[in-house]
C-alpha cells in the first residue's frame, strides 16, 4: 500500500513540475526604467514558506519512516502550484520589461524580430480597449506575425491596463511567444489578472489562470494537468492563497478517475512560517463550499476511503500510521512540513484563523476553465 501511494504522490507532484516547463523561455533583456506608459509592476511575490517547490526535505514531526506518507509528499504539489502561478507573474514582468526597449510611451503599431525564437512580432497599441466588459486605459497585443491567419490569431500576449492605480490582465499564449523554446506548449494559455487597490479586502491581488495544457498519455502519465486558477491577496505583511488544479486521469489507490488539486493557504512575507489545507475533490465535483472541498475531500478522507475500498483487510492501524500527516491543516517553515493537525507552537495561530476564511474554487469550473484573448 505504502509503496502505490508513494509512487501516486510523486508522479503527481512530478508531472505537475513537467506544466511549468513551458513558461520557461528565455525573454527580453531588462531595458532601464524609462519614461512609458506601461504599467510599473504587475504580480504579487510569495513567500518561500508555501511557494518553496525545492523544499522536500524537511521535518516530519519528528518522525520519519517508510511507513508513514511524509509530509512534505503530501503537499509537494500545493508548493510547486503556487510557485508556478509566482512564476506566471515574474514572466509578465519580464516581458513588460523586454518590451520597453521599444519606448512604448503612445499609441502606436510596429513590428520586430524576437530575441527569444527570430521569428518577427507585430505590436499595437491602443486607447479605451474593452476586455470581458471592462474598459481599461491601454491595451497592448503582440502577434506572431507569420501566424496571424491562424485560428488563434496568432497571439502572443495581450495587455489590458490602468496606470493609477495599477489594474490590469495579461494573457499569454507561450508557443506564439517563442516557437524555439516553447514548442510543445500546444493551446496552453496563461491570464494573469492584478489590482494594486484591491476591491476584495486586500491591499492587492491577482489570479493566475491557465487553461489548455496538453494532457499525457494516461498509460504514460495520468497525474498530467489540465488548468489551474489561483488567487493571491496581500494584506499588510500577510499573503493568503488559494485555488485549484484539475487532472483528469488521475487516479490513487481505486479506478475512481478524475481530481482536482485544491488548497488554501497563507504566509507571511517578513517570516519563514506557513498554514495550509489540501484537497481531492473530484473533478465533476459541482460544489462551492468549503467544508465540502477541504473537508469531505480532504486529503485524509479521500486516501482513508480509497484504501479501505482497494485493501478491505487492511488494519486500521496500519491506515492511522500511513495517515498519520494528513490531518489538515499543515505547518511550514521555508525548510518545508513541520506538522500537520496540531502546530509544535503557537506562532502560525493568526495564519490558521486566516486560511478558515479562504475558500478553493469550484472543481466544476476550474475543470471547464478556458480563456480567450480579445
Amino acid at each position: 500500500m505504502k509503496n502505490l501511494v508513494n509512487k501516486s504522490i510523486k508522479s503527481f507532484v512530478a508531472a505537475f513540475t513537467m506544466a511549468i516547463i513551458f513558461m520557461a523561455c528565455e525573454t527580453n533583456p531588462v531595458a532601464e526604467p524609462q519614461a512609458d506608459i506601461l504599467p510599473a509592476d504587475f504580480g504579487i511575490d510569495i513567500p518561500s514558506s508555501i511557494s518553496n517547490s525545492g523544499a522536500i526535505s524537511g521535518r516530519i514531526a519528528g518522525r520519519v519512516t517508510e511507513d508513514v506518507l511524509q509530509g512534505n509528499d503530501i503537499y509537494q504539489h500545493m508548493e510547486v502550484f503556487i510557485n508556478v502561478g509566482d512564476r506566471s507573474a515574474e514572466i509578465v514582468r519580464d516581458i513588460i520589461n523586454g518590451i520597453r526597449k521599444h519606448h512604448i510611451d503612445r499609441i502606436l503599431t510596429l513590428s520586430y524580430e524576437s530575441d527569444d525564437d527570430g521569428r518577427v512580432k507585430n505590436l499595437v497599441v491602443v486607447e479605451s480597449p474593452e476586455y470581458e466588459g471592462v474598459v481599461y486605459e491601454y491595451g497592448l497585443t503582440i502577434t506572431d506575425a507569420d501566424s496571424e491567419g491562424n485560428e488563434d490569431g496568432g497571439n502572443a500576449m495581450q495587455i489590458f491596463w490602468n496606470r493609477s492605480p495599477i489594474k490590469g490582465v495579461a494573457l499569454l499564449k507561450p508557443f506564439n511567444i517563442d516557437r524555439l523554446h516553447d514548442a510543445d506548449a500546444g493551446e496552453a494559455v496563461i491570464k494573469i489578472e492584478y489590482d494594486s487597490d484591491s476591491s476584495l479586502g486586500y491591499d492587492a491581488h491577482m489570479i493566475v489562470s491557465i487553461a489548455n495544457l496538453t494532457l499525457e498519455d494516461p498509460n504514460v502519465d495520468q497525474y498530467s494537468m489540465r488548468t489551474l486558477k489561483m488567487f493571491v491577496g496581500k494584506s499588510g505583511n500577510v499573503i493568503d492563497v488559494y485555488g485549484n488544479s484539475n487532472h483528469p486521469n488521475a487516479q490513487f489507490f481505486t479506478q475512481d478517475t478524475g481530481f482536482n488539486w485544491a488548497f488554501a493557504a497563507a504566509g507571511y512575507d517578513d517570516q519563514d512560517l506557513g498554514v495550509a489545507e489540501v484537497g481531492l475533490p473530484p473533478s465533476n465535483l459541482n460544489e462551492t463550499s468549503r467544508e465540502a472541498l477541504l473537508g469531505t475531500y480532504s486529503i485524509k478522507n479521500v486516501f482513508t476511503e480509497q484504501i479501505y475500498a482497494a485493501y478491505p483487510n487492511v488494519t486500521q492501524d496500519l491506515v492511522d500510521l500511513y495517515l498519520m500527516h494528513t490531518e489538515g491543516p499543515g505547518y511550514f517553515t521555508d525548510e518545508g512540513f513541520v506538522a500537520g493537525g496540531t502546530p509544535p507552537a503557537g506562532l502560525w495561530e493568526e495564519l490558521e484563523l486566516r486560511i478558515e476564511d479562504l475558500t478553493p474554487y469550484n472543481p466544476s469550473d476550474i475543470s471547464d476553465l478556458q480563456i480567450d484573448f480579445q
